[in-house]
């Protein structure tokens, strides 16, 4: 029977990642940054796993952002690096007279109800270039993406994939808080 040669792997290999084969500008598609939940299993957290856990877990995968499910697996809200900074922290903390270590990714996420999205007809007739400027207008660094016609909530688009993907800097500014003016004035 015949066999396929192996072959030493050269110290001079370099390990590839897709983004390397599909050059992108800002006038391409906006589908093609779009992480479709038909294609990729969405990156998520339980809404009752501790939040202390959840900010480690998301650092080892450098992962930004997770959508966050309930007992059923269905969509409950966001959670990102942003909501898992000290400020919210001591904030659930105070509130809810806990520990950090009994603060749960529910008291810290954005709530479905106060999340919006993009719909996956608008977006597929979208260009890049569009797309960074509504997530900049709207202060987005994440956005999920809906299909309004069949009823499901299709995706995600991230701002950081994006720059990445176009090796451009990209600088999404947060809302000032009081704490963030509190801070500035402290130090």
């Amino acid at each position: 029977m015949k066999t396929l040669e192996l072959l030493p792997v050269g110290a001079d290999y370099h390990l590839v990642h897709p983004e390397e084969f599909h050059h992108l500008s800002p006038a391409d598609s906006a589908l093609s940054v779009f992480t479709d939940f038909k294609k990729h299993v969405p990156q998520s957290v339980m809404h009752n796993l501790a939040a202390m856990h959840a900010e480690s877990l998301m650092r080892k995968a450098h992962v930004r952002m997770k959508v966050v499910v309930d007992q059923d697996g269905e969509l409950v809200g966001i959670i990102s690096l942003n909501e898992l900074d000290d400020q919210q922290f001591f904030q659930v903390q105070q509130s809810g007279g806990m520990t950090r270590d009994e603060v749960k990714v529910q008291d810290l996420m954005i709530p479905r109800s106060q999340l919006m999205a993009l719909d996956y007809t608008a977006l597929s007739q979208a260009t890049i270039d569009l797309l960074l400027e509504t997530l900049k207008q709207n202060r987005q660094q994440h956005c999920l993406v809906v299909d309004q016609e069949e009823e499901q909530i299709r995706g995600l688009i991230s701002a950081t994939d994006i720059a990445r993907r176009l090796h451009i800097p990209l600088e999404i500014e947060k809302p000032t808080t009081f704490f963030d003016i509190f801070m500035a004035i402290r130090h």
